[in-house]
């Protein structure tokens, strides 16, 4: 089997399907991975065609974002190696949130308000956002690495996060697109499963915390830890996220003619009036990927198998007790567009069993030491009976690795426990 991709998200995929039988290359990989085959890129189809060839490899799971929205899983159709993931008529789900947008507006999901600009209607999107005093978020249209969306609580916030959108403009473009969303309240979870099209079966819910500082403060970031699973996020609540949400997703896909076969993601707020999507990811979250596949009880490789062969209806998700925390170490300055890296990693080794340590962004460094090679370095993970004990053993092994600039958020699965409010829970 083959797995595209390199960072943690990436390290734990590979991880969960060893420990189901598998045996995995990973295409490029990283430092920490084993198997990884860092002369092949992820997104250069004719040479991981060459690769599978060579090695026999029938299947292809796909971890990031970036082939499937190239079309990964079209350049391998009609052959004899199977890709885990959806078309890239599909993937517009996550490459495009415009588009997304619309699609559900198409279909009834339950979703924000939101208007659509182009770089050139800047103005019109000041209008809109002084309509919302500044409560607005702003997102970039393509795919940005995590770092697309600003949640504003001004209209002054909103003004510099157009300048900064503006950075992300693609080369030789004369325009792009964007859109201005209503703020939404309310706690913010993560939905992930995997489908055939037809039915989905999902992980547990699971949390993240995008923004860089405790407290929920600071920029965007691909994300900074997360646990699982939710405890507020109970059966009713999912079974209203699957009613207003999920089902009418599925249901849009297959009118479209999209069928979506792959990890299917659910960005989720909990407001007052009931659940509200706000966004879709075609691939697993990182870091949410990281508790989820330390968390599954089930085998992965049995249920990526039965989706495509269409019988995921015949297969269940059994999820293991207790809770699961992920706390990301990254590097000092980031998510700035460039900061320091080269550092040496240290401290690994001296983790508890039990422990996780998932490789995200190092590379080899002189004398076979690791060294940090990118923003977000390290993903460890440790579990507990419940969430307060899982959250204190993964800080006590964060704490026994360092590298210079070592930054963390102290407060990964401590948020208050919120209050569900209206008439909808």
């Amino acid at each position: 089997m083959v797995l595209l991709g390199s960072g943690a998200r990436e390290h734990a995929l590979a991880w969960k399907l060893r420990q189901d039988g598998a045996q995995v290359r990973v295409l490029p990989g990283n430092a920490g991975i084993p198997g990884s085959v860092p002369a092949v890129s992820a997104t250069d189809f004719p040479a991981i065609q060459q690769f599978c060839q060579e090695h026999d490899a029938k299947l292809i799971v796909v971890g990031p974002e970036a082939p499937l929205a190239a079309g990964v899983a079209d350049y391998f159709e009609g052959s004899d190696i199977r890709v885990f993931g959806p078309r890239k008529a599909a993937a517009v789900l996550e490459s495009s949130k415009v588009w997304s947008k619309d699609f559900m507006r198409r279909h009834g999901v339950a979703t924000g308000r939101a208007w659509t600009f182009r770089s050139d209607q800047l103005d019109q999107a000041r209008t809109a956002a002084a309509e919302l005093q500044g409560h607005a978020v702003l997102k970039f249209d393509g795919l940005a690495a995590g770092k697309g969306v600003w949640v504003c609580a001004s209209e002054a916030e909103f003004d510099a996060a157009l300048t900064e959108m503006q950075a992300l403009a693609p080369a030789g473009h004369d325009w792009y697109s964007f859109l201005v969303e209503e703020k939404l309240t309310g706690p913010e979870i993560s939905i992930i499963g995997l489908t055939d099209g037809n039915v989905m079966r999902l992980f547990a819910p699971s949390q993240d915390h995008k923004q860089l500082l405790a407290g929920d403060q600071g920029p965007n970031t691909g994300g900074m830890g997360a646990y699982c699973p939710v405890p507020f996020a109970d059966d009713n609540v999912l079974a209203l996220i699957r009613e207003a949400i999920i089902e009418p997703t599925l249901n849009g896909l297959r009118t479209e003619g999209l069928p979506f076969m792959g990890f299917l993601y659910f960005g989720i707020m909990l407001t007052p009036s009931g659940p509200k999507l706000l966004e879709y990811n075609v691939r697993l979250g990182d870091p949410e990927a990281q508790v989820l596949l330390a968390s599954l009880g089930s085998s992965l490789v049995d249920l990526i198998t039965a989706a495509l062969d269409g019988r995921l209806a015949e297969v269940g998700v059994r999820q293991k007790p207790g809770a699961f925390v992920g706390v990301v170490l990254a590097s000092g300055g980031y998510p700035a567009a460039e900061f320091p890296t080269g550092f040496v990693i240290e401290g690994i080794d001296t983790v508890s069993p039990g422990t996780l340590v998932f490789q995200g962004g190092t590379r080899p460094g002189p004398a076979g030491l690791l060294v940090t090679g990118g923003g977000r370095v390290l993903t460890v993970v440790a579990s507990g009976p419940d969430l307060e004990l899982a959250v204190e053993r993964a800080y006590a092994e964060v704490k026994k690795i360092t590298f210079q600039g070592a930054y963390y958020r102290t407060d990964i699965g401590q948020r208050p426990a919120p209050e569900l409010i209206g008439q909808a829970y």
